[in-house]
């Protein structure tokens, strides 16, 4: 009755995977922060649109080190709430 998934691996857990690319002319990295509870979310931030696109959710220095390493990100990452 129940099933067991896969677990895929999203890049941001320390598998092995080969490095993604964003559109650096359109997007550019950000953290998403919240003003009430602190959560922080990284993604990327439509130049054009603002419109914010969540790609992992930010619990440690850990994770943002992973986002970076994931996507090649060498600059500061500026926070928008």
């Amino acid at each position: 009755m129940f099933f067991k998934r896969e677990k895929k691996d999203s890049g941001l857990t320390g598998g092995k995977s080969a490095a993604r690319s964003y559109d650096k002319e359109k997007v550019k990295p950000a953290i998403r922060c919240s003003i009430c509870t602190g959560e922080q979310v990284a993604g990327f931030l439509n130049k054009r649109s603002g419109q914010f696109e969540e790609i992992a959710l930010i619990r440690e220095p850990r994770d943002l080190e992973d986002f970076k390493r994931t996507y090649g990100i060498t600059d500061q990452i500026e926070k928008f709430y």
